[in-house]
């Protein structure tokens, strides 16, 4: 054996070495960290099958190294005998919901709160505008789409004045969904001295732990008095008058009362998380007056979590659910528990309605919804698709009395991936008022999903397979 072919069949051996060596720890990573055993299964045979590039492919996108830098600052979980109060009214049917959600956030409901809806851009904008021109001591925002146009560019101009008179201004755009190669919101308030940072992005890959988890949530907080959240991002195509070429219909609502509080931790939460700046200033989070009758709490959910709270709350609800249930979201393809769980609350006899875009702004995701959809019909589930314009409001509404509002689609990049951000609220008249706010429209049948051609269904179903990633 020449030197060549003994150094050749050295370095064969040395890679057949560190490739078992490394596949190794990767099945050890996986079956230490990895709850959901179809994921578990996937990477570890990724990882023995695909010398080195799974092992490279496992270390960037199946790591979750996301993790919060510091103890939340003003969240702690609840005692159990504080939580278990909860069960002191027996009479009112969403009582075990109440106390579902106060053990698994740790978050108390806080009554006295006042709820707006606003529709679009439209009535949404205006609004937040004014807030931020009538800001005295902090603003707190936070956008998963925050577009460089012509509505951007007012809350440019609203942000710059508000840190020019001395306001707290902290403005805070997902890596990805703000522009990840170019943010032209990110370096305009920078030039102009406005404190502006992007959510989990780094150009670098080893420094952006997960190219795949965005910062999904939508809040704006003014003075720690004045809430707005929702599904509205910022962008020209949210405002309907100005007649868009592609018109994004949205809800977003304002709220007053105790819960801004909850909203203004998340946001700083967050920002903390960021930036490593803390703001716990009276600037930020002053005494709050009761000045409506609505019951809320703000539920967060994000890779950072023990749990998919989101999701959690979502299946507590349906469990809970007696007469109705009303889901309203531009995409649909959830977990397979909560599907499975829509389709049980329709055999007992609850009402089930989902709303839909009759075409969203994801082909793929619209192709791949066909399939969950049919078991959910042939539940009893009544399925209703919207048409144009495309609406990206997200909601829902259990027995006309609890509703669930916020930034969270039904679909697992958001129960599983995303950084998100909903409020439970405890009200019948707000329930009956928000409920309105997608009207059903054509019903989807069976013999529609049966008409579908086979390469249709074959392009469904493929898509499908794309669900963890969509």
């Amino acid at each position: 054996m020449t030197s060549e072919s003994e150094l050749a069949w050295l370095l064969g051996e040395f890679a057949a070495v560190m490739h078992v060596a490394i596949a190794c720890a990767v099945t050890v990573h996986v079956l230490l960290y990895k709850r959901n055993v179809g994921a578990a299964v996937s990477w570890i045979g990724i990882a023995w099958l695909s010398p080195f590039l799974g092992a490279l492919l496992y270390a960037i996108m199946g790591i979750n190294r996301v993790k919060r830098r510091a103890q939340r600052l003003r969240r702690h979980r609840l005692p159990l005998a504080v939580s278990e109060a909860a069960l002191a009214d027996p009479s009112d049917p969403m009582t075990p919901l109440e106390f579902a959600i106060g053990r698994l956030t740790g978050v108390s409901c806080e009554p006295g709160n006042r709820v707006e809806i606003l529709h679009s851009g439209d009535q949404a904008y205006p609004r937040m505008l004014a807030a931020i021109a009538e800001a005295e001591k902090s603003v707190g925002l936070m956008s998963y789409i925050f577009r460089a146009d012509k509505a951007g560019e007012a809350f440019h101009q609203a942000l710059i004045q508000a840190q020019r008179r001395g306001v707290e201004v902290r403005v805070l755009i997902d890596g990805v969904g703000g522009g990840y190669f170019w943010s032209g919101t990110y370096n305009h308030l920078r030039r102009a001295g406005v404190p502006v940072a992007r959510f989990l992005h780094s150009y670098f890959p080893l420094r952006m732990p997960f190219v795949n988890l965005r910062n999904h949530r939508k809040v704006l907080v003014v003075d720690g008095r004045l809430g707005f959240t929702g599904g509205i991002n910022i962008g020209a195509e949210n405002i309907r008058a100005d007649n868009p070429p592609h018109i994004v219909l949205d809800t977003h609502f304002q709220i007053e009362g105790p819960i801004v509080e909850q909203l203004t931790d998340a946001f700083t939460d967050d920002w903390l998380f960021t930036t490593g700046e803390k703001l716990l200033t009276e600037n930020w989070f002053p005494p709050l007056e009761k000045p409506g009758t609505v019951t809320a709490r703000v539920v967060t959910s994000g890779p950072d979590e023990d749990m998919e709270q989101i999701e959690f709350v979502a299946l507590h609800a349906i469990s809970c659910a007696h007469k109705s249930i009303r889901v309203v979201t531009p995409y649909f393809l959830p977990p397979d528990p909560l599907t499975m769980s829509l389709g049980l609350a329709a055999l007992r006899g609850v009402k089930v309605d989902i709303v839909l875009p009759e075409h969203s702004n994801h082909a793929v995701l619209d192709w791949a919804r066909r399939i969950p959809l049919r078991p959910l019909i042939e539940a009893g589930c009544r399925v209703w698709l919207m048409p144009a314009p495309f609406d990206h409001s997200k909601l829902m509404i259990i027995d006309d009395s609890w509703t669930l509002i916020g930034s969270a689609n039904w679909d697992t990049r958001s129960f599983r991936l995303n950084f998100e951000l909903n409020v439970e609220l405890h009200d019948p008249d707000f329930a009956c008022t928000i409920g309105a706010v997608a009207p059903t429209t054509r019903r989807l049948t069976l013999a529609e999903l049966d008409g579908d051609p086979l390469p249709i269904r074959l392009r469904s179903a493929a898509a499908r397979l794309l669900q963890p990633y969509l």
